[in-house]
């Protein structure tokens, strides 16, 4: 059976890491649509700012401060949301922080802390949501990345990660559907986004770090996000390039290491600005921006998640094309047999000519 999920004017959707980038994007798109959104991070000056402009915009907001590394604090933001608003709908679990070095440079303090919000984050606001999503019903989606499925030097702790977090959640998603749970789970796997990762992220390196070209706005992701809150699906691949670069890794993971090996250490490096001595990963970033630092130019359109979101419309667009070029190839046949070979002499005889 097939969860039944709410329309977004019926939800109360609870969104952690929201103070920036996708979580701010998805939150803000969710108000929009009529939702009441709950924000989570550990900013909160940020998270009173954003509640405070959704309001004013005509929508309803709230706001917990937790560490999603904390199970206890995760736990607090489940009871806070039951006893302010009566339960919630959707939970994402989004939060999440960088590390821009090689494995043997990094120490352990920020490899563990990596894996603390990443990977434990997405374990404790799983569990802890399950909870109230299992009695009730609902949708419970797991922002991964295309580093799930790939890998990459220098964002290496990073990869590590959401590879921990596919593989928890779609573990997970075969454990509810044996249970026959009411639950909805889907992975959404991002490819670079231009959001402040890169700004927030701990760099180990000389110069500025990025998030590595092509990247994609964040709204492609708050779209895939919403789509997975009112219709059940496993996963979505956002950004055309990051499913052309899994896909590549998946048929030619040789070929596939030497180029990644050649091309990370130099997409992820920006030689254009200084380097940032701050970083987000022990304690909270500036909040309240969608968007990031870097010049790269931003992608507004993504026809792999698309797909995934209108397959029917998709398929109907392929049908149609496939159509068009048929229809197309029988009326030039049915040329060729209207006018004999004879009427052109001079190409018969080129013909035959060649043929000779």
């Amino acid at each position: 059976m097939r969860p039944k999920l709410k329309r977004l004017p019926e939800q109360t959707i609870v969104i952690t890491g929201a103070s920036s980038g996708i979580g701010l994007t998805t939150a803000r798109r969710a108000a929009r649509a009529g939702a009441n959104v709950i924000l989570v991070s550990r900013n909160e000056e940020a998270l009173q700012q954003i509640c405070d402009e959704i309001r004013q915009e005509g929508g309803d907001a709230d706001f917990v401060v937790a560490d999603v590394g904390d199970r206890a604090q995760v736990r607090n933001v489940v009871n806070t949301v039951i006893d302010r608003h009566g339960g919630f709908d959707t939970w994402v679990n989004n939060a999440g922080v960088g590390i821009y070095a090689r494995l043997e440079e990094t120490s352990d303090e920020d490899h563990h802390r990596i894996f603390q919000t990443n990977y434990w984050g997405v374990v404790h606001g799983s569990l802890e949501a399950l909870r109230h999503l299992k009695a009730n019903g609902g949708a419970l989606i797991n922002i991964g990345s295309i580093s799930s499925e790939m890998p990459a030097p220098i964002l290496s702790a990073y990869t590590a990660s959401k590879h921990a977090v596919k593989g928890f959640t779609d573990s997970l998603r075969l454990e509810l559907l044996h249970e026959k749970a009411p639950v909805s789970v889907s992975l959404i796997k991002p490819s670079g986004m231009h959001t402040p990762f890169g700004d927030h992220a701990k760099n180990y390196m000389d110069v500025a770090s990025k998030v590595p070209p092509p990247v994609y706005h964040p709204e492609l992701v708050a779209k895939a996000v919403l789509h997975c809150a009112q219709t059940p699906t496993r996963d979505i691949t956002v950004g055309g390039s990051g499913l052309a670069m899994t896909t590549f890794a998946g048929l030619l993971p040789s070929l596939a290491d030497r180029v990644f090996a050649w091309s990370f250490y130099k997409t992820a490096r920006d030689e254009s600005q200084p380097k940032r001595n701050n970083s987000a990963l022990h304690e909270p970033g500036d909040g309240g921006r969608e968007l990031g630092e870097q010049k790269t130019p931003i992608r507004r359109t993504s026809i792999a998640a698309s797909a995934r979101i209108h397959p029917y419309a998709t398929l109907g667009v392929v049908a149609a094309a496939i159509g068009l070029v048929a229809m197309s190839r029988r009326k030039k046949s049915a040329v060729r047999k209207l006018i004999p070979t004879q009427s052109f002499p001079a190409a018969s005889k080129l013909r035959h000519k060649r043929h000779g």
